[in-house]
């Protein structure tokens, strides 16, 4: 299979090399709104600004931190194109998941993506690890860095 050969060798290429930065992304009051109808997560810092200004360090309402995390598929599509050969790409899961800054209402969010590892792990299935920094813009601190794993599966081939 040339096909899943030549990518892997690519992205072997790649590791420990930043591979993508994603377009930025407003995170307003009413996707915050939204995220907690949706999840049914409706705590008070996230949807009630004038009390998330009283009563936290936030300065007003913050975004869930699963709501900043979703944005990863976001931001995955803005950096990663299907190589010759792959017809998908799978969330494989986390490694590791850390939330480091809260995400205030009005925030602009990109995702940073550092390829780390690649494993074949059959015929079809190229296992990749990257490095996920999700930066809030005028912060140094992310909101949050991950190392995520994603499938990139190949067609079988007919023998």
């Amino acid at each position: 299979m040339a096909e899943i050969d030549d990518a892997k060798a690519a992205m072997e290429a790649q590791i420990g090399e930043e591979v993508g930065v994603a377009n930025w992304i407003t995170v307003d009051q009413a996707m915050i709104d939204q995220f907690a109808d949706v999840t049914h997560d409706h705590q008070w810092i996230h949807i009630d600004p004038a009390r998330a200004a009283a009563e936290t360090p936030f300065g007003g309402a913050i975004a869930h931190g699963f709501l900043t995390l979703s944005l990863a598929s976001r931001f995955a599509y803005d950096c990663f194109d299907l190589a010759p050969g792959q017809t998908m790409g799978v969330n494989y899961g986390f490694n590791k998941l850390r939330f480091l800054n809260p995400v205030q209402a009005g925030s602009r969010l990109r995702g940073r993506f550092t390829l780390k590892a690649v494993t074949q792990r059959n015929a079809t299935d190229l296992l990749r690890e990257t490095q996920l920094k999700i930066e809030i813009e005028g912060s140094d601190t992310p909101a949050l860095v991950a190392d995520w794993l994603g499938l990139a599966v190949f067609a079988q081939k007919d023998a």
